[in-house]
């Protein structure tokens, strides 16, 4: 069997032109996905079953066993934590939103390790963005600022930007600029037009200056910021006034350096400020594939898009004492459920540290290494591989994943739903 069409459950580009060849119930072949993406298709090193640690001795135990415990570690916790949720469909995400308000616990994804400074920014400035579809056609100048698309998102440049012809852009590659800030030279900056090399921590200061330039206040800008001659930042300036469409990307060398969500407040100043002059917009590069379906889901149902504490009664956010690293840090998490992540290959010493001391029981297809200090381990099928369910792509759309193999392990909606429905059970919610 070959399915056409198929998303591709690695990154937020959720491409959608992945041809899948499947036989004998095994994928064998996978066409126009990037090696991060055919990875994750052909990987078959999966959990077969339930697993219990006792005494420091692992056993197989039945999803019944399982569920069970589950539901007996969330409901004994004082605070417990949920965590993870961006490489799983948004039907689960909403599952354990439901179950974090019926126990009062708090729920986080990893948005708050990596584009929460995004969502800060945003709600203090608004966002500026498009659909990558309009980029791919309309778009002649394009800047990756703190990413490094080649090797994190590998047919970003192909399908959206750099190398893909689109409406208005018949010979892409010659017709469009490319800007790239880091603070090295990276693969995606070989290719570049202009190379921003920025020192460590400087972006606030670089992009300040440039939307000085921008304003005309080029007498105030010294010889150079942050690494950067005046006479790049005056080039780069005039380019992106110039630009007919132009499109700011940015990853964490924005949201994870000195400045944090101002940085990225800056940038969304800067690109307002040049749509005085053109057209010009924003999208940061998200990195799980349903990392942003999570910041929905968590809005529509809560109305905060991340880290939100139900210990009250109600919903409450505040992002540095509701998030997942600093209630781990603090010591004051007790139980925790992963889903669809790994903190500990993530998270600070400290907070990982403290996961160690507490009951944690994972949700996922496959073992990591948060799964070496888990007291159960549940598998589960994947997303867009032997299960199906809606997923959001980095510029917003919504898009439903398809399941290319037989379901052989329950879903994350399957296993959470169950969850859900004995909580309630027991909280007497009916």
């Amino acid at each position: 069997m070959i399915y056409h069409d198929v998303l591709c459950p690695f990154c937020a580009c959720l491409c959608d032109d992945i041809v899948v060849e499947v036989e004998d119930g095994r994928i064998v072949k996978v066409d126009n996905a990037c090696d991060l993406g055919t990875h994750k298709f052909m990987s078959d090193e999966k959990l077969r079953s339930p697993m219990r640690r006792e005494r420091g001795v692992w056993r197989e135990v039945g999803m019944e066993e399982a569920i069970s415990r589950t539901v007996e570690i969330l409901l004994d916790a004082d605070r417990p934590l949920l965590y993870g949720w961006s490489s799983t469909h948004v039907e689960a995400q909403g599952l354990g939103i439901r179950i974090a308000e019926v126990i009062g616990g708090v729920i986080d994804s990893t948005t708050s390790i990596c584009h929460g400074p995004s969502i800060l920014a945003i709600q203090e400035v608004g966002h500026p963005g498009s659909t990558l579809g309009q980029i791919k056609n309309r778009a002649d100048l394009v800047v990756y600022w703190g990413c490094n698309p080649i090797e994190a998102h590998p047919r970003h440049l192909s399908r959206y930007t750099t190398y893909a012809d689109g409406f208005f852009l018949n010979k892409a590659f010659r017709e469009r600029k490319l800007i790239v800030a880091d603070t090295r030279r990276t693969q995606s900056a070989r290719i570049a037009d202009e190379f921003l090399l920025v020192k460590h921590d400087a972006d606030y200061a670089i992009l300040g200056a440039i939307r000085a330039i921008v304003r005309g206040q080029t007498d105030m800008i010294p010889p150079s910021v942050g690494g950067v001659p005046k006479q790049q930042l005056l080039r780069v300036a005039e380019m992106c006034k110039k630009a007919k469409y132009g499109v700011f990307f940015f990853g964490m060398g924005l949201t994870q350096t000195a400045g944090k969500y101002k940085n990225v407040r800056n940038a969304i100043e800067l690109v307002i400020e040049l749509n005085r002059h053109t057209k010009f917009t924003l999208t940061p590069m998200r990195g799980h594939f349903n990392v942003y379906g999570f910041n929905e889901v968590c809005t529509w149902m809560t109305g905060y898009p991340y880290a939100v504490d139900y210990s009250r009664g109600l919903a409450f956010y505040n992002p540095g004492e509701t998030t997942a690293v600093d209630i781990l840090a603090r010591g004051e998490c007790d139980a925790c459920l992963v889903v669809a992540s790994d903190p500990a290959a993530h998270m600070p010493k400290k907070a990982v540290a403290h996961l160690s001391t507490i009951p944690v029981v994972q949700i996922d297809p496959q073992i990591n290494l948060t799964s070496a200090f888990c007291e159960l381990l549940i598998p589960v099928a994947t997303t867009g591989i032997d299960a199906e369910g809606s997923a959001y792509r980095m510029d917003g759309v919504p898009l439903r994943m398809k399941a290319v193999l037989k379901n052989v392990h329950p879903t994350d909606t399957d296993v959470l739903g169950e969850i859900y429905r004995r909580i309630r059970g027991a909280k007497g919610c009916g």
